[in-house]
């Protein structure tokens, strides 16, 4: 009897350890889920506020994120290759920084869904249908607004009270710019302002710009932004300051740079809002079912530095409706 007991004994601590070991097989084996991949498009980087904007959501980098970034800077024909790169690494949704970004991401895939993190002229630009419903792998946040043109030239009129001409440097390619020139010459008419308006195809084109506001004897300077103007910031500012010109521009990170003041939509709203439709995505969203959303934010920054360096003051009504104020 004892031998029998002993032998079912044995045979049951054997069946016991191999149970064991055949449950911790399918742990073992058991590839790890996988982490959804984000790829980032852009000229320049506003990565911190998207990685934080997605951290907020509890998506964190390097532990249930990964994210592949691809900048352009200042070589714009290098985005179609950082596209393809992205496409390549089989990321799960690409989030483009501006028109060039998104058209280059648009020419590369017609499947991974693209969100855009600011984009001047979503449906002019061709990425999407209507707003309301993108009806492709596109949608994202528009940086839109027409009426940006006319208080950019209010701001400059009671910043420089004897405003009678007006120097505006934008890209004739560029759909925005159009929408945005259109709407500062209806604004400027109405108020007696002349409106000269140059033409800025290339960086070198800069330089030539302020020349000829120099020569046409404007009183200040409007940048209504696009791909040539972003890397060259500080340029700007110090032809600004050498023309003597007040100038006013689209983003804030031209005055972080140098420059006069800017109002404009808040990019770092934007790219926050950005996030939130990659995580929409990332849980099943459909890009087409998503609207493209307008700005609901906007920033006036001011920089008494440059103001002071071209003797410039600054009236204290304005100053107390800036949102930032650079000293």
């Amino acid at each position: 009897m004892h031998l029998k007991s002993a032998i079912r004994n044995s045979t049951s601590a054997i069946l016991v350890a191999a149970l064991l070991f055949l449950l911790s097989l399918p742990a073992q084996s058991q590839p790890r889920p996988k982490i959804p991949r984000i790829g980032v498009l852009a000229q320049t980087p506003y990565t911190p506020i998207l990685r934080q904007s997605l951290r907020d959501l509890d998506y964190i980098e390097g532990q249930n994120i990964a994210i592949e970034y691809r900048y352009a800077e200042e070589k714009l024909e290098r985005q179609a290759v950082l596209a393809a790169e992205l496409v390549t690494l089989k990321v799960d949704v690409i989030v483009t920084g501006g028109a060039t970004a998104t058209r280059a991401a648009k020419g590369a895939t017609n499947t991974i869904p693209i969100v855009m993190a600011q984009d001047p002229d979503p449906v002019g630009n061709g990425f999407v249908a209507r707003l309301a419903r993108p009806g492709g792998n596109i949608t994202g946040m528009s940086s839109l607004i027409a009426e940006l043109g006319g208080k950019r030239l209010e701001l400059l009129r009671e910043v420089v009270p004897k405003l009678s001409r007006v120097a505006v440097l934008g890209t004739s390619t560029n759909v925005a710019n159009e929408h945005q020139l259109r709407e500062t010459e209806v604004a400027a008419a109405a108020v007696g302002v002349r409106i000269h308006f140059l033409d800025v195809l290339d960086p070198k084109d800069i330089e030539t710009g302020f020349r000829a506001a120099t020569k046409t004897h404007a009183d200040a300077v409007i940048v209504l932004g696009g791909p040539f103007f972003i890397p060259q910031r500080k340029k700007l500012a110090e032809l600004a300051v050498k023309s003597r010109l007040p100038t006013i521009y689209n983003r804030s990170e031209f005055v972080e740079d140098g420059g006069l003041m800017t109002y404009g939509v808040s990019v770092t709203d934007l790219y926050r809002r950005a996030a939130m439709y990659v995580v929409k995505i990332l849980k099943g969203a459909k890009p087409a079912d998503l609207p493209v959303e307008q700005p609901t934010k906007f920033e006036l920054v001011i920089n008494l530095n440059a103001a002071k360096q071209i003797g410039l003051t600054i009236p204290p009504h304005v100053l107390a409706r800036a949102d930032k104020v650079i000293k």
